[in-house]
């Protein structure tokens, strides 16, 4: 019976465990609404993905992002993702989301947290994971928005 009880406890916490990507590794696939309600699902053309887990993160690719033009994250192959899950839902429904309706790239939403938390990092940082057809090749982090603003510009070259 203790067996059963620790085996049990042990299932309960394992989805809050974050582990390390390994290089190579392929990414589980997911989907995801944007802040217009549409759907995207992680596709092997995707060559980076920025992880924001707060809104000191989600900040930072804001200001990144502020001279670029409408569609320039999709254009690069690059996706934003926003982990609001900690967010009062009363605040994200009728503010935080009605504002990002009018940034000019698109913010991938996640409610629950099901997804953020699969990729490691600080939580007050973005989170740069650069993938090869759908498998982990490396990953960066930035606590600069001119950092990742010239990060982004590099890889537009």
């Amino acid at each position: 019976m203790r067996v059963l009880r620790s085996a049990l406890l042990l299932m309960a916490l394992l989805p809050g465990l974050t582990w390390a990507l390994e290089p190579g590794e392929r990414l589980a696939p997911w989907t995801l609404l944007d802040q217009n309600d549409q759907p995207y699902t992680l596709s092997d053309d995707l060559q980076v993905l920025l992880v924001a887990r707060s809104m000191t993160g989600a900040n930072l690719v804001k200001a990144a992002l502020k001279e670029q033009p409408k569609g320039y994250l999709e254009a690069n192959k690059v996706a934003f993702l926003a982990d609001i899950s900690q967010m009062p839902k009363v605040i994200s429904t009728l503010f935080a989301i009605p504002a990002m309706r009018d940034y000019n790239y698109r913010v991938l939403l996640d409610y629950e947290g099901r997804v953020a938390p699969r990729y490691p990092g600080d939580k007050d940082k973005v989170l740069w994971l650069m993938l090869d057809h759908g498998r982990f090749v490396g990953q960066r982090a930035f606590e600069s928005a001119e950092a990742l603003k010239d990060a982004l510009k590099a890889k537009a070259k």
